[in-house]
């Protein structure tokens, strides 16, 4: 591994998107996506001077909040969504990140949809980091959704194409080992222990949640996550969802840089964009951390082979949903909960919940 900074500065960006849910065709969507971009380029710029200039530390790490070209779905169908909304791996929106990381010379963070030319009928939700070379140094697609389709409901083939290690990959790099975690998925331990026994240091979390001054269940799992793993995480959430049914400001503030004892070192406030959400992230003393004894290190006290056996054997959710004879079948997008309320009677009727 590349020598790693003692310290820089990491940047949860907290903007806003224009939502492509109203617009008409694919063109007049590409077009709203390049607006966002520049947006975002405008952002970045402006956010690495003042954190520079204020604290003379050097953003070398920028997370964006959850589905900041695009928005969510509403009423799209998955092959509607998919032509209108998902990116190609290869394309201009990934080229006009990619210049915007290598502009700037840092390390970009990010949640979209995309189609991968091994399944081609669908779309996953990825969450990406790119280097400040300008290429895509990590992409994890979400695991566990209600409203799109995922790794795990093609599972085997999945599997035979990126292997287990591309299911949870970790980035290594120049500023430390970084994982990603897409939105709710921070409540899911698992998704974040699975990048941790990969060596992940620091957790990226492109999220798109409701604002709220009370302790939210994210708000609690980021913490937790942070403090059982002792990892970093750098949590970007939604300014407002613009040109969307919703009102605007649902999702707004909570961006966050939590460290790895659990403690929030910096937050933006809801009501708009911001960049307070920056902190120093000290990889020296994360790794000092990890290697110290003592109660707190938990992370290197985990049995995880007494574990393995329990976690083979149950079978709460069935995978390969959207696989039939080897065959890629496209979900209506009334599948996936109704997918979930079969899992829920069948637990119940074996007594499991």
């Amino acid at each position: 591994m590349t020598d790693a900074p003692s310290s820089f500065a990491a940047l949860a960006l907290q903007v806003s998107t224009h939502c492509v849910n109203a617009c008409p065709d694919r063109d007049s969507a590409r077009a709203r996506m390049a607006e966002n971009i520049a947006r975002v380029r405008r952002a970045v710029a402006g956010s690495k001077a003042f954190i520079q200039q204020y604290s003379g530390e050097t953003a070398r790490l920028v997370v964006l909040p959850e589905y900041f070209l695009t928005g969510f779905p509403m009423g799209d169908t998955v092959p509607g969504w998919r032509d209108k909304a998902a990116l190609d791996i290869v394309g201009p929106e990934y080229d006009a990140l990619g210049a915007i990381a290598a502009d700037f010379d840092l390390y970009l963070a990010g949640n979209a949809y995309e189609v991968d030319p091994n399944f081609p009928e669908l779309y996953f939700q990825c969450c990406f980091v790119i280097g400040p070379g300008g290429d895509v140094v990590l992409r994890y697609r979400r695991m566990i959704s209600l409203s799109g389709p995922t790794p795990y409901d093609v599972w085997d083939r999945y599997l035979e194409i990126y292997g287990l290690d591309g299911v949870f990959p970790v980035a290594d790099t120049p500023i430390g080992r970084i994982a990603a975690i897409a939105s709710e998925e921070i409540l899911y331990p698992e998704i974040a222990r699975c990048h941790a026994m990969r060596g992940a240091e620091i957790f990226v979390h492109p999220t798109s949640e409701a604002g709220t001054p009370q302790d939210s269940i994210k708000e609690t799992a980021r913490r937790a996550r942070a403090l059982e793993n002792l990892a970093y995480v750098v949590s970007a959430n939604s300014a407002a969802l613009l040109d969307n049914p919703i009102p605007a400001e649902s999702t707004t503030g909570m961006s966050k840089v939590v460290d790895f004892n659990g403690h929030v070192l910096a937050e933006a406030m809801p009501g708009g964009e911001s960049m307070v959400a920056n902190a120093t992230i000290d990889l020296a003393a994360l790794r000092e951390a990890r290697r110290r004894t003592g109660l707190i290190n938990m992370l290197s006290r985990q049995p995880f082979q007494a574990y393995a056996e329990s976690y083979a054997a149950a079978e709460f959710r069935a995978p390969n949903a959207l696989l039939k004879d080897g065959d890629v079948r496209v979900p209506a997008r009334e599948a996936f909960v109704a997918g979930q309320r079969a899992d829920i009677e069948r637990l119940a009727k074996s007594g499991l919940i």
